[in-house]
């Protein structure tokens, strides 16, 4: 029989959650940058030391709010994924509806990205896994469209589909110079999903 959690198990894990929280929003309305240890645990009601008692650090901390973000994204791009049928149309969806989740959660989404863990600390492999969420919805409409593809050649290609469309809607959203203005983004977006699929499909005839 499983045991029940105790008092103190339970207060500590509502302290997470709220830290959590806070920390979700300050980053939603602030962004990453200035996010500092001692509003997080002002907005939670708590000490500074709860932090510590809760997460490792202030980077784990933002890791965590990372994951309910790479959650929310896997979940969004799954939901696109299993209403198109057809492969290459379903790329398309996939890379408009990356544009959207982006568009919508900006500074949350800017985090994945922005943020970096101190020198000498590499990343935890449980979030590591968790980034299979912006490449897994991809390799499979490209392995309908060639069977022939080994896991390998699947996995390197769905990551550099992925990083290309990154690269467009990153660069768009930072107002570059050389960024596609937002409202021709999604037409945009679908030009250069279909010019990468002719590509693929010329070089496997």
């Amino acid at each position: 029989m499983k045991n029940e959690p105790t008092k103190r198990e339970l207060k500590k894990q509502e302290l997470k959650e709220n830290l959590l929280q806070a920390a979700r929003n300050r980053i939603k309305i602030n962004g990453l940058s200035g996010l500092r240890a001692r509003d997080i645990t002002t907005d939670a009601g708590c000490s500074l030391g709860g932090l510590y008692t809760a997460y490792d650090d202030i980077d784990n901390l933002v890791l965590h709010v990372n994951s309910i973000t790479l959650n929310a994204l896997g979940s969004e791009l799954k939901q696109i994924a299993d209403q198109e049928n057809r492969p290459v149309k379903r790329l398309i969806e996939l890379a408009r509806g990356y544009l959207k989740f982006a568009c919508d959660n900006r500074n949350l989404w800017s985090a994945l990205f922005d943020h970096r863990m101190p020198e000498g600390v590499d990343v935890p492999e449980w979030h590591l896994v968790e980034h299979a969420v912006l490449f897994e919805q991809i390799a499979m409409p490209l392995a309908e469209l060639n069977p022939k593809l080994n896991r390998e050649e699947l996995a390197t290609l769905s990551r550099s589909m992925f990083a290309a469309v990154h690269g467009i809607v990153s660069i768009s959203l930072q107002d570059r110079f050389i960024a596609v203005p937002r409202k021709e983004l999604d037409s945009q977006l679908t030009q250069f999903v279909e010019f990468l699929i002719k590509g693929f499909e010329a070089s496997n005839t």
